[in-house]
């Protein structure tokens, strides 16, 4: 989704202070991510983060 707002970007039909936000956010869900992973690694635990999961048909269909 982040790649279309940037194409969008590029196309000039979403403004630049738009696109900023977006990814101000996007970095922010980044740094939570990896805080949590941090945490569940040092507490051995294996952590259940909703956008980090794949869907069972993915995980199945990416296997080489």
């Amino acid at each position: 989704e982040l790649q279309q707002v940037f194409d969008e970007l590029r196309a000039g039909s979403i403004k630049h202070k738009e696109v900023s936000e977006l990814t101000n956010c996007v970095g922010k869900m980044i740094g939570l991510a990896k805080v949590q992973l941090e945490y569940h690694a040092l507490r051995k635990e294996i952590p259940n983060i909703l956008f980090l999961s794949a869907p069972k048909e993915a995980k199945a269909t990416s296997k080489p």
